[in-house]
């Protein structure tokens, strides 16, 4: 029964948690530690609301999740009544819908981009650089087409009229930090929560406050190799030409959140904050300001436990 509880505590406080952080600003100053405290966060609500449930219904086995299923399997549910059969039926069918929505996102991401290669193998000309192709499009368009061995980078000829070599070459390392650092895969599960929940506005808010943090993360590894006033002056020529929207399964140098301004923030003294996500973004490449290292560690530490402490109390006995 303690498992149960605290299995149940654990679910339903990942919500408030996910309605502050998506609010948050000190996340912009440690975008890295941001994302995996925002997977941790993800993962610690799936598991420990499945396991509440599951571990409501094998209450009258007394040995907890992992170790009820034993004897579920074993008596096939004999000594189970009504709500703890509806309860073992609502765990399941809740891991079994995650899991699937999870691998119909991947399916769904995959095709795209094997559609959208396709069509840039009879639209698009090489640029002369590296895994770089150009449209010959006058909206202005810079995004990368994820992949193990086939990633593109993509920009229009419009792109080409609207920076100078010094931010196109920004844009192009911000796009290929994207690519290297696999930005895809990190949005691939809250992808498949919003399909899940399309209506609840908290995974809409929990989406677009990753996006915006993968672009930052993006942002941070670009500078690595290239001036960070070059990407802000990029950033705020593309956010005035109101660039197209990115296909499906591709990362955009504006990414959702910045083109859509969506990415709620409540009232601070933070300097990043004000203008929308375009204006924070170029106020941290230009004014850098890290956060201090105990915040860091604190903010890692703790994702590392929400996303332990679920799993390990599976095993409690009781």
């Amino acid at each position: 029964m303690t498992g149960t509880v605290l299995l149940a505590l654990i679910a339903a406080g990942t919500l408030p948690a996910a309605h502050l952080l998506s609010r948050a600003c000190w996340t912009w100053r440690t975008p890295r530690t941001a994302i995996a405290l925002w997977q941790a966060l993800g993962l610690a609500w799936g598991v420990a609301t499945i396991g509440a449930l599951l571990g409501f219904a094998l209450l009258p086995y007394r040995l907890g999740v992992a170790g009820g299923l034993v004897p579920l399997s074993a008596d096939q549910g004999a000594r189970l009544d009504i709500p703890h059969l509806v309860a073992l039926v609502a765990g399941l069918s809740l891991g079994s819908v995650l899991l699937v929505m999870l691998v119909y996102a991947v399916v769904r991401v995959v095709r795209a981009r094997h559609r959208h290669r396709a069509l840039l193998a009879l639209v698009a000309r090489d640029s002369g650089l590296r895994d770089t192709l150009v449209l010959d499009h006058d909206a202005a368009a810079a995004y990368c087409v994820p992949g193990v061995r086939s990633a593109k980078v993509v920009v229009s000829a419009g792109t080409l009229k609207l920076l100078d070599q010094a931010e196109l070459a920004a844009v192009l390392a911000h796009e290929r930090a994207h690519v290297r650092e696999r930005h895809d895969l990190v949005l691939l599960p809250f992808a498949s929560l919003r399909q899940v929940f399309p209506g609840f506005r908290l995974v809409a808010r929990s989406m677009d406050a990753v996006e915006l943090l993968i672009e930052m993360t993006a942002d941070d590894r670009a500078r690595r190799h290239r001036p960070p006033r070059e990407l802000a002056t990029a950033l705020l020529r593309f956010a005035a030409a109101r660039p197209v929207a990115a296909p499906s399964g591709a990362l955009a140098a504006l990414g959702t959140a910045a083109e859509t301004g969506s990415v709620g923030r409540t009232a601070s003294a933070d300097p990043f904050e004000g203008g929308g996500p375009v204006m924070a973004r170029v106020r941290r490449l230009l004014e850098p300001a890290p956060p201090p290292f105990a915040v860091q560690a604190t903010a890692l530490a703790f994702a590392i436990l929400i996303a332990v402490i679920p799993v390990l109390l599976y095993a409690l006995p009781i």
